[in-house]
């Protein structure tokens, strides 16, 4: 109250913004980026506050961002939009586990989805250069079954859905692939190896226990359960194709 306007910090001016905003008591309240030009810790700290409002007054809020780490923590409902055309409507848990295309699944999630070019074999593997791959979810090999065989295919599998457990790969060799070790980035909690398999580059999210060099070539186990399949030309999803 007794200063002026350029003496407040970046977070204290968002915060009278948005106080400006609410004591009209709006119906609807709209937020075009406002946490962009905030440093991470004060980001989530705001974050944090405008959930809180957003329970406590029960307005609607329309909220649009370029960080999908904002969308998936405070939205119900997620519009997911490429060159002003909507993709996908969605609840944040779907639009992760079940995305319409290429451009969602890759949007949705941090690090992004790992995409795999490959074919479908006419019997219930996928071809990924030779390498016969697992199809894990029947609804998969169902809807592949009744599409063009030679259709050109993009697997997309997540970083956290990549394995180097030696059980899995042992019980599982039908959904393993090879890959050369590029990069490793330790994060204390977690690693992520950053791997060329198939000349495609690949990333996955590994316990902090397991030691790699890089250039050590690896096995790589795919749970093929949660293995997602695109049409390569359109980037629709194979399940919503007719």
């Amino acid at each position: 109250e007794g200063r002026m306007t350029n003496q407040l910090s970046g977070g204290q001016q968002q915060r009278v913004a948005l106080a400006r905003a609410l004591v009209i008591e709006p119906s609807v309240l709209l937020f075009d980026e406002p946490l962009s030009n905030l440093d991470a810790k004060l980001r989530t700290a705001m974050r944090t506050e405008i959930i809180k409002l957003h329970k406590r007054l029960e307005t609607t809020f329309v909220y649009v961002t370029h960080d999908q780490t904002e969308a998936m923590t405070m939205g119900d409902r997620i519009v997911v939009m490429k060159d002003g055309i909507v993709q996908q409507v969605d609840t944040p848990e779907n639009l992760y586990n079940s995305p319409c295309n290429l451009f969602v699944a890759g949007f949705i999630g941090s690090p992004g989805m790992n995409f795999i070019p490959c074919r479908f074999d006419g019997k219930g593997s996928l071809d990924i250069s030779g390498v016969k791959l697992k199809i894990g979810r029947s609804e998969q090999l169902i809807a592949l079954k009744n599409t063009d065989a030679d259709r050109q295919l993009t697997l997309g599998i997540r970083p956290e859905d990549l394995t180097i457990d030696s059980d899995f790969i042992k019980k599982n060799p039908d959904s393993c692939i090879e890959a050369q070790v590029d990069v490793v980035e330790p994060l204390g909690s977690e690693t992520f190896l950053y791997l060329d398999s198939f000349s495609t580059k690949l990333i996955a999210r590994v316990s902090p226990d397991m030691k790699y060099e890089q250039g050590q070539t690896i096995k790589l186990g795919l749970n093929t359960a949660k293995q997602h399949i695109f049409d390569s030309s359109s980037g629709i999803n194979i399940l919503t194709l007719n």
